[in-house]
C-alpha cells in the first residue's frame, strides 16, 4: 500500500471540519484501503464529497462499497443496541452507552459513518445480575460459569453473543496494563439522555474524553477512528473544562495512557489540546520518545503493532504506567493462553 496514498487519510482527518487541501492522492486505492481498515470509510466518503478531490471511478466504487458495508454492520449493531436498552429498561436499568453507535450519533455528521461492531453498556456492579438476565432474554448467550467468574475478577465486562450480535456489559470502565478503572465515579457523574425514545446515559464530556483516550491507548491506538473520536468530542464540547480533564486522568492509574492518545491526536490530527494539559499528564521523557516512535503516522496507518504480537507485548511493557502490575498481567495472560492452547489440542 502506498505511503502517500494511505497518509491521505490523515490529511482528511487533520483538515476536518474543513475539506482537505492540495492535490488528490496519487494512490486512491491506498486511501480507500486505509479508510476501511480504520473504520472510517463512510466518513471519508462524506468528507471527500465536500472537497475538490476527485478519485478515479474504481476507487470511488470501492469506497462506496466499503461505506455501505460498514453502514450495514452499523445498522445491525444499532438494532441490537435499541433492543438492549429496551430489555434493560424493563428491569429498571438505564446504562451508560460507551463508544459505538451512541458516540457516533453525537459526534459524526451521520452515525453510520463510523464503524462499530458491538454494543458496549456500562452498569453499576449491583445491576450486573439483572442486566445479564435481561440480555439473556434477548437470546444472547452468556459466558460459561468459569469464564464469567474469571471476567468478574480480572476483566471489565461480560460478553453476550447471539445471532443478533454481541453485547459487552461493562461493570468496570477499563482494565488494562495490569490496572483497573472502576465505574462508580463515572456512573455518578453520567448525564441522562434519550436515544430514539429510549432512556440512556452518556459520560460527562471530561470523563468521556479521558475514557476514550484510555481505551484507545489500551489498544495501542491501532484504529485511527479512536483518535478521531477524541478530536470530534473536543470540537463538539466548546465548554470543555481542561482542568477537570487533567484531574480525572490523574485520578486514575492511567494518566500516561491519556497522554499517549491526546498527544497523538494533536500531532496527527490537529486536535486542539492545551500544552499545559499534556505537560500535566506527561510520562517520563524516555516513554514520551518511545510513544512517538511506536505511534508514528506510518506505523499507525499500517497497524504494525496489531499485526506483530512480540512488538505488541514489548510496547505494552515499555509504555506501562507501572511496570510491575503490567509484568504480572503479562505473565498471567501468557499462562492463560498456554492453558487454553493445551485444552484445545
Amino acid at each position: 500500500m502506498s505511503d502517500v496514498g494511505a497518509s491521505a487519510l490523515l490529511d482528511v482527518l487533520r483538515a476536518w471540519p474543513e475539506a482537505p487541501r492540495g492535490p488528490a492522492p496519487g494512490d486512491a486505492d491506498a486511501l480507500v484501503h486505509a479508510a476501511a481498515r480504520h473504520g472510517l470509510a463512510g466518513f471519508v466518503q462524506h468528507a471527500l464529497g465536500r472537497s475538490e478531490w476527485r478519485l478515479e471511478e474504481a476507487a470511488r466504487t470501492r469506497l462506496r462499497r466499503e461505506a455501505l458495508a460498514q453502514a450495514a454492520r452499523g445498522m445491525r449493531v444499532k438494532a441490537l443496541l435499541l433492543r438492549s436498552l429496551d430489555a434493560l429498561a424493563a428491569v429498571g436499568v438505564v446504562p451508560v452507552s460507551l463508544k459505538g453507535y451512541g458516540l457516533a450519533l453525537r459526534l459524526y455528521p451521520e452515525p453510520l459513518q463510523r464503524a462499530t461492531t458491538d454494543v458496549d453498556l456500562l452498569v453499576a456492579d449491583a445491576e450486573v445480575a439483572g442486566a445479564s438476565r435481561a440480555l439473556e432474554g434477548l437470546g444472547l448467550k452468556p459466558l460459561g460459569a468459569e469464564a464469567a467468574a474469571h471476567a468478574r475478577e480480572h476483566e471489565h465486562h461480560l460478553t453476550f453473543t447471539g445471532a443478533a450480535g454481541m453485547v459487552e456489559l461493562h461493570f468496570r470502565a477499563l482494565v488494562g496494563y495490569g490496572e483497573a478503572l472502576e465505574a462508580e465515579a463515572l456512573l455518578a457523574r453520567a448525564e441522562e439522555s434519550v436515544l430514539e425514545g429510549r432512556r440512556v446515559r452518556y459520560l460527562r464530556a471530561e470523563d468521556e474524553l479521558v475514557y476514550l483516550a484510555l481505551h484507545a491507548s489500551n489498544h495501542l491506538l491501532q484504529r485511527l477512528a479512536w483518535l478521531f473520536d477524541l478530536k470530534l468530542l473536543v470540537l463538539a464540547s466548546p465548554g470543555l473544562d481542561w482542568g477537570r480533564v487533567v484531574e480525572v486522568a490523574r485520578g486514575t492509574a492511567f494518566s500516561h495512557l491519556a497522554w499517549y492518545a491526546l498527544e497523538a491526536a494533536r500531532r496527527l490530527m490537529g486536535m486542539p489540546v492545551p500544552e499545559e494539559v499534556l505537560s500535566a499528564l506527561a510520562p517520563p521523557r524516555w516513554q514520551r520518545l518511545l510513544a512517538v516512535r511506536f505511534f508514528s503516522a506510518g506505523r499507525l496507518l499500517e497497524t504494525e503493532l496489531m499485526l506483530h504480537k512480540p512488538a505488541w507485548v514489548a510496547a505494552k511493557l515499555l509504555l506501562a504506567p507501572r511496570l510491575l502490575p503490567m509484568a504480572r498481567y503479562t505473565v498471567r495472560r501468557l499462562r492463560e493462553d498456554g492453558l487454553t492452547a493445551l485444552r484445545t489440542r
